[in-house]
């Protein structure tokens, strides 16, 4: 069940990509310009830090831990599955 959700929710993701990419096509019809601006400035500061940091050691011991035995069985089914024919606009 897991699977088939990721699975589906993959499918998902890559047909909303593609519809972000390819469904909408613009063209810039007129230039753009930045205002003329006139600054002055000094330079500035940036504070100064002391920082003293822990220590972290890390160690492996071995642990006798209870594991289920688990069987799984899966069959192979046909399932019916959404379809999305994305058109991009045409480049005029």
């Amino acid at each position: 069940m897991k699977t088939s959700t990721a699975v589906i929710a993959g499918l998902a993701a890559i047909l909303v990509i593609a519809f972000a990419i390819f469904f909408i096509d613009i063209d810039q019809t007129e230039e753009g310009a930045l205002p003329d601006v006139d600054v002055s400035v000094e330079g500035g500061n940036l504070p100064k830090f002391d920082a003293e940091t822990g220590s972290v050691n890390v160690t492996e011991e071995e642990v006798d831990v209870e594991v289920p035995d688990v069987e799984i069985t899966t069959e192979e089914k046909t399932l019916t599955v959404p379809g999305v024919e994305v058109t991009p606009p045409s480049n005029d």
